[in-house]
This record gives C-alpha cells, structure tokens and sequence, in this order.
C-alpha cells in the first residue's frame, strides 16, 4: 500500500483516480491544483503524486518543478489530455521537469495501476 496524493482540477477525474487507487489498496488524498496540492505534501509524506498538468492558479509543470526541489525523490505521474500535439508538447516538458511517467486521459483503471507500479518498484532500491 502507498500513500498517493491526486492533483486534478476536474473532480470526475480526482474520484476516478482516487477510486481505482484505493480499489489497488492505496491511501489516497486530492488536491485541486498545484497551490493547494503543495500545502498538502508540506503536512504530509507521499510515497506517488499524480498530477495533471493543466490546472487553473498553479499548473501542473510549475508543481512538478516545486516538488523536485522539495522532495527529489518522490516519484511523479503527470496526466494530460487535449489534441496530440498539445499532449506531446506537455509531456515532453513534463519529463524534462521531473515527471517518471505520463498517461494520457482518459486511460484505464488498468494503465493507471500499471503506472503506478512501475514507479513505486523503480524507486523502492534493491529487494534484499
């Protein structure tokens, strides 16, 4: 079980997320964007963030940058959606930025938990 913090201005999209996450047996907490979401991560410790990137008062690029300066080592899902070209300009500097993985909306509850994964396995170190 991880602890998972949510970030999506859409609240259909918070309650799906958070659904399928705590369906996988993850404790999960939402914020609404980037300035609430970093309130939040100062008061608590997350072992994933998921964030969108487009969000109103703080986006999600900026609250990526803002997390990998405060926590390098917490692993980030950055989700987007929109036209193709606008998704790749998005995610590319998403990746640049700090992201570990994008998922493009909508995707399955199965791609989500498969996202999920493979980053708390990249950054869980060597079993012993």
């Amino acid at each position: 079980m991880a602890r998972i913090l949510v970030i999506d201005d859409e609240e259909m999209i918070r309650y799906t997320v958070r659904t399928a996450l705590e369906m996988d047996s993850h404790d999960v907490l939402e914020a609404e964007n980037g300035l609430q979401a970093m309130d939040i991560v100062q008061k608590n410790n997350f072992d994933l963030i998921i964030t969108d990137i487009i969000m109103p008062e703080k986006e999600g690029i900026q609250t990526i940058i803002d997390i990998r300066g405060k926590f390098p080592d917490v692993p980030i899902i950055a989700i987007t959606g929109g036209d193709p070209k606008r998704r790749k300009l998005y995610s590319d500097s998403a990746t640049v930025m700090g992201a570990n993985s994008i998922l493009f909306k909508p995707f399955s509850d199965e791609k989500l938990i498969g996202a999920v994964n493979d980053c708390l396995i990249a950054t869980a170190g060597p079993v012993l």
